[in-house]
């Protein structure tokens, strides 16, 4: 019993709201999440994803294109709001492969300090595998298909990224093969000629045998795919109407279909693509070059399905601020 007067102790609160921001080549996404740091689980707050194009004609010019600036400097004025009305205690953003390629990264820099208030963090190939990899798999146990090989297929660049039981270390490479590179470098027809895929598919298969050198895959006993092609070929596979991403999440796609979808998607025109239910509007000139990375991966190391993950990168960066703030909280 509790004397009269006497005065309960409140209980700890251990919930803390963070917001992420990832920049890729071609969308630019906002994770606002609520980190409880005793059941290590994050809630989603908000979650936003907008196509910018940050990366457009980086491949061919080396620098970030004006418009595309300022396409992103809006997008990121929008996402400054949120991030003030929900309170999040933390913020990080990271950019990846346009930022990493381009000669006039600085006046990017610039620009997201001002709006943000935080400077966005150029990662490295490696670093964005390792939070892509904590993204996709935090809430995946061995009874899952473990060990995993996640990959991310972006706008400029791919990671891979597999976590070996029988390795002290976490293998990752990146390569320079994404949706918007590949577009931009190989698939101009509309439809693209068989010889432009053919174009594409070489590059492609040269990127994986960098891969092969550098991470044992053969180890591991599910594909994870992360980013926006993998889940729209899901999309399409599924046979859904509209974008769902509860049903997409976690979904397994054969590699039968993953081929069909990308035969479907690199025959049919712009403007059949565009009005298919599941296609984002900034994904339709690109995702021929995605689909037809993910078909290669698949084929390439002989899995038999991709598991879809709707959690990546971006969730990624969300654990790492929840380590950073119960590391704080420790001190």
């Amino acid at each position: 019993m509790v004397a009269a007067g006497t005065v309960r102790p409140r209980a700890v609160l251990v919930i803390r709201r963070v917001a992420a921001v990832d920049c890729g080549t071609n969308s630019l996404r906002l994770l606002v999440a609520d980190v409880d740091l005793a059941r290590a689980e994050l809630t989603d707050v908000a979650r936003r994803m907008e196509i910018v194009r940050l990366g457009q004609d980086v491949d061919r010019t080396g620098r970030l294109a004006p418009a595309a600036l300022a396409r992103t400097a809006g997008v990121l004025r929008d996402y400054a709001d949120v991030i003030a009305a929900t309170a999040a205690r933390s913020v990080r953003m990271v950019a990846t492969s346009a930022t990493r390629d381009a000669s006039n990264t600085a006046d990017f820099t610039r620009q997201v300090k001002q709006i943000l208030g935080v400077a966005p963090e150029v990662l490295t190939g490696s670093e964005e595998a390792a939070l892509s990899f904590t993204g996709a798999t935090a809430e995946l146990g061995a009874e899952d298909g473990g060990p995993f090989l996640v990959v991310d297929i972006g706008g400029g660049s791919t990671e891979f990224v597999l976590e070996d039981p029988g390795e002290p270390a976490v293998h990752a490479v990146s390569v320079d093969i994404g949706c918007v590179r590949m577009t931009e470098r190989h698939l101009h027809g509309d439809p693209p000629s068989r010889d432009e895929v053919a174009a594409a598919t070489a590059d492609i298969d040269a990127a994986l045998d960098v891969v092969t050198d550098a991470v044992p895959v053969g180890h591991a006993r599910t594909l994870i795919g992360l980013a926006g092609s993998v889940t729209t070929v899901a999309g399409i596979a599924m046979g859904l109407p509209a974008y769902d991403p509860a049903r997409i999440h976690h979904a397994r796609v054969s590699a039968a279909d993953v081929q069909e979808v990308t035969r479907s998607l690199l025959a049919q025109t712009r403007a059949v693509r565009a009005a298919i239910g599941v296609m984002h509007p900034g994904r339709v000139d690109v995702i021929g070059g995605g689909a037809l990375i993910l078909d290669r991966i698949v084929r390439r190391f002989g899995f038999g399905e991709v598991l879809v993950s709707e959690h990546d990168i971006l969730d990624g960066i969300a654990w790492s601020l929840a380590a950073d703030i119960s590391g704080d909280a420790r001190r």
